[in-house]
This record gives C-alpha cells, sequence and structure tokens, in this order.
C-alpha cells in the first residue's frame, strides 16, 4: 500500500538544474546536452518536466513549500491562530505577528536571493511552470497525452499561485514572452486580484477537466478531486468580495460527494496520522505527500515537536521547537478523540513524567502537538517519519458545504439545517455529540461553529485555518485573544513582501499596505 508510494518519490528525488528523472521506467538523460532544439523529445523526457513542477510542493526543509518545519506554510500559519507557538525564531514571530518586509523567516515563501540559509523561494517556480507548459506544447507526443500533462502542470501551478496568494496578496506573474527573453529587462508589477483570481481558476478548471478520476490517479499524484478541492478553496478565500462565490462552492462540494468519486470519512480520526494509515486505501485523502525516511519529500514533524528529553512511544527526544498552546487544548471536548495527540504529560530520559507544572517544562506554554503517530525509526532516519503529510481531506468538503450553505445569499432554514447536520457527520467521528439545529438558528451562530470545527479537524495539516478566520474578520481578534500580542493590526492578515521583491521590481512592485 505505502510502498507504491515511492516510485513517485524516487521519481522526484534525482534532480537536475531542477528536473527529476528517476524511477523504473524513466531513462537517464544526458542533461550536459540539453537545448530547446532536443528537449523535450519524447515522453519520457515530457514527464521529467512534469515531476519537476511537483518538486517545490514537497516536504522538504530547503525547498518544499509544506515541509512540516519552520521553513514550510503549515508551521508559520498555525503559529498564528494559536494551534502551535514558540518563544523563539519565526515561530514567535509569526504568533504575536511581529513581522516585517525584512522577517526573512517570514518573506522568503515569496522571493528572495539564493543565499546560505534559504533558496529563492516560490514565486519563480511559477516561471518554471509557465515554461514547462511551453515546453509540453512544442513536444512530439501525441495531443491527448500533452493535455494530460499539461493539467498536472497547470494544478502545480495554480497549487502554488493560491499558496503564494493566500499569504502575500495578489503576485507578479511573468508571461511566457517574458520568461523567453530573459535577456530583456522588463519590470512587472503585480497582478489585481481578479487577474490574480482568474489566473489561478483558468489553470485548477483546466486541471479539473483533464486530469483523472481519484481512483484512476497515482497517490500522490494530482487529481480531478484535488484540483476541485483546490478550487472550493480558491472560492470560499474570495467570498468577502463576493457571496456568489458560496453558490459555486456548494455545487463543487456537491459534485465531490457524489459516489463515482469514492470519497469517505475514515472511520478512525487518530489511526489515519499513524504508521500506515495513508496511502491509496484511505478513501478519506484527497491529496498528501508521500514521505519516506530516505525522502525526498521529508516528515519531520516529530522532531520539530518532542521536547529533547523525551523517551516514551520507542522514541527519544526531538527539538522542541514548538508547543500547542492551552487555549487550544481547553477549546475541545473532553471527549474528542481529536484532540487524542495533545499530550499533556510525557517521560523524560530521566524517568521523570513531566505536565505543565513541572519547573521549567516546556508545557507550560502549551501540550505537545504530535499530530502524528509514533514512528520508532524516525531518529535513526535524521527526523524523518515515513508517515506521510496529508495535506487535504473528504472532511473540508462538509464543513465547505457548510459553510456555504449557511453562509450564501437567501439562506433558508432548510439550508441552515443541512449545515449543521453535515457538521455533526464530522463531530461523530470525533466522538462528540452533535449540535442542535435549533440551536444554532442564525447563519453567525452556524459560522462559529464551523470555524471551531475546522480549528480542531485540520490542525497541523495545511495551515489555511488562518485563512478561514480571515475572511470572516476574525482573525485579529483572535490572535488578540490567543497571545494578547500588541502587534496584530489588520494590514497584517497578509504577509509583507520581502525587500529584494520590491528593489528588484524598479518602483513596478507595490509593497503591501502598512509595510512601507
Amino acid at each position: 500500500m505505502m510502498k507504491r508510494i515511492k516510485s513517485l518519490s524516487i521519481l522526484l528525488g534525482t534532480a537536475l538544474f531542477g528536473l527529476v528523472s528517476a524511477c523504473s521506467d524513466l531513462t537517464p538523460i544526458d542533461y550536459s546536452e540539453i537545448n530547446p532544439n532536443n528537449f523535450p523529445k519524447n515522453e519520457e523526457d515530457v514527464q521529467a518536466l512534469v515531476m519537476n513542477c511537483y518538486r517545490p510542493l514537497r516536504g522538504n526543509w530547503w525547498d518544499g513549500i509544506f515541509t512540516p518545519s519552520e521553513k514550510g506554510v503549515m508551521f508559520v500559519n498555525d503559529c498564528t491562530t494559536g494551534i502551535i507557538t514558540g518563544d523563539f525564531g519565526v515561530q514567535k514571530m509569526a504568533s504575536e505577528l511581529n513581522f516585517f518586509p525584512t522577517s526573512t523567516e517570514i518573506t522568503w515563501f515569496y522571493y528572495t536571493r539564493p543565499n546560505s540559509d534559504y533558496s529563492d523561494g516560490y514565486l519563480n517556480k511559477i516561471s518554471t511552470c509557465t515554461l514547462t507548459l511551453d515546453d509540453i506544447a512544442n513536444a512530439p507526443i501525441a495531443e491527448s497525452k500533452k493535455q494530460a500533462y499539461e493539467a498536472e502542470v497547470r494544478c502545480a501551478r495554480a497549487f502554488l499561485a493560491y499558496t503564494l496568494y493566500d499569504m502575500y496578496g495578489p503576485l507578479v506573474i511573468a508571461p511566457l514572452d517574458v520568461l523567453k527573453n530573459p535577456l530583456k529587462e522588463r519590470p512587472l508589477g503585480r497582478l489585481t486580484r481578479e487577474e490574480q483570481v482568474k489566473f489561478i481558476e483558468d489553470d485548477l478548471l483546466f486541471a479539473a477537466e483533464h486530469l483523472p478520476m481519484p481512483d484512476k490517479a497515482e497517490y500522490g499524484r494530482f487529481s480531478k478531486g484535488f484540483a476541485k478541492m483546490l478550487l472550493i478553496r480558491l472560492y470560499l478565500h474570495e467570498t468577502p468580495i463576493s457571496k456568489d462565490y458560496f453558490n459555486k462552492v456548494e455545487t463543487l462540494a456537491r459534485e465531490l460527494m457524489a459516489p463515482q468519486y469514492g470519497y469517505q470519512l475514515q472511520r478512525d480520526y487518530v489511526k489515519m496520522f499513524e504508521l500506515g494509515g495513508q496511502g491509496s486505501a484511505n478513501k478519506e485523502i484527497i491529496y498528501a505527500l508521500p514521505c519516506s525516511y530516505e525522502g525526498p519529500s521529508i516528515n519531520q514533524w516529530h522532531m520539530m515537536v518532542l521536547p529533547t528529553d523525551f523517551e516514551q512511544g520507542d522514541m527519544t527526544g526531538g527539538w522542541g521547537t514548538v508547543t500547542s498552546t492551552w487555549a487550544f487544548y481547553d477549546s475541545f471536548d473532553a471527549k474528542d478523540v481529536r484532540r487524542t495527540k495533545l499530550l499533556t504529560t510525557y517521560k523524560s530520559s530521566t524517568g521523570v513524567v513531566k505536565d505543565r507544572t513541572t519547573p521549567d517544562s516546556k508545557l507550560a506554554v502549551g501540550p505537545i502537538a504530535l499530530k502524528m503517530g509514533y514512528d520508532p525509526r524516525v531518529k535513526a532516519s535524521s527526523g524523518a517519519s515515513d508517515i506521510d503529510l496529508i495535506l487535504y481531506r473528504y472532511a473540508d468538503v462538509y464543513l465547505s458545504l457548510a459553510e456555504a450553505l449557511s453562509q450564501k445569499t437567501g439562506a433558508t432554514g432548510n439550508d441552515l439545517k443541512e449545515a449543521v447536520d453535515l457538521i455533526n457527520v464530522v463531530r461523530h467521528r470525533a466522538g462528540i455529540n452533535n449540535l442542535s439545529a435549533a440551536a444554532l438558528d442564525t447563519p453567525e451562530k452556524v459560522l462559529d461553529a464551523i470555524l471551531t470545527e475546522r480549528w480542531h479537524e485540520f490542525w497541523c495539516e495545511n495551515g489555511q485555518f488562518r485563512a478561514d478566520l480571515i475572511r470572516h474578520h476574525k482573525f485579529i481578534p483572535w490572535v488578540k485573544k490567543i497571545y494578547n500580542s500588541p502587534y496584530a493590526e489588520e494590514y497584517k492578515e497578509v504577509y509583507p513582501l520581502p525587500l529584494s521583491a520590491i528593489n528588484d521590481g524598479k518602483g513596478a512592485v507595490k509593497q503591501n499596505p502598512g509595510y512601507q
């Protein structure tokens, strides 16, 4: 089950000037001889180009945007919402919203000049996808195959673009003619919001049309269902601009609930994040990153959260970079299985059982945000786990549909009742009592229930709860309540662009308001 995964991991791992070409069905290429006239010259070359577009989306400390470490978007975004926090580094900075255009730990995801600590960020990876699409269009392969490969690349481009747009606002997107003439200087400004949304939407609509159904897609590669899930996230993101987007969310969510997509909730929430709980047999997963001890997609989460003196579950200490918060833990119902892996005590290497009252305990701030099951091989594999990183799940479809029904213009009593029923499906799996539709009789009350469920359901997965709060204008009050931060101001709903992006834009790139 798990090791069908590894074919993709191996394929992603062998790089050449950013290209990946390993796997039993891909033959080696002499990349020293690559030029526009001889590459790509066959389908294997195209496959290598496509895999290169997956590469920045993996979990990898150096250059994978979904690494479960301080170099990943989940880590940074979840620090802003009380799910995790820390007393140093980017975790402290993000928790307090105390960051600036010079805060490289925050801005580097967008763009930076490569140095010893950071790669060049992820904006340029969008350009890589654009150039790859041109290569595919000119490749000597069948048109039907071109469409399938183009769909994967456009999904990758949209995934990157949405992730960065959510964090920084509209991006600088270089068109193909500019990319093909790199020696001709042409400073570009940021897209408008409308242009940015259309750019992402067009890619995802194409991907949703041409990608395979979930049961036909290789585990770890994009599917029609994933493209539609990203469209749901994009449309939810835009609901503050127009409530009409809720109607699109409703349509897409109902499509994903159709039997032909094959999605279903797993019975056991906790086991889903343990060794062996992922893979193609798990029908709740819409998209996950296959991880292995050897990489190249690496899950280092145990090392991030386990205290240095931890010795429990056949595991020893990690780096102890973050904990959860007691505000988060205390918000759960005592019977809620989703807080099982929020560890309130642990046995130390000296045999002492530590809790929040132990002098100098790391748990004084909050419990260990383990989320995943124990993996005894982690230390021996330099901190890497064999547990895959789940980014999007079918439970999100339930809560997205509930939000669309309850928040759309003209929501009826029946809409509110259906929304509560959908919330209760998720709560039932968590082992807690149903909410009363009679008590949740207004859109505002239903929304509060949805946000609570999102907070509890998706912690330490994709970092999207920040976006959930922002679109309902609840983010800044939330940060003030959890962290009592004096730096929490409305303009920090988006992160600042790095100074290098402003300077390299030669006046065409404007900083986000509030950071000038």
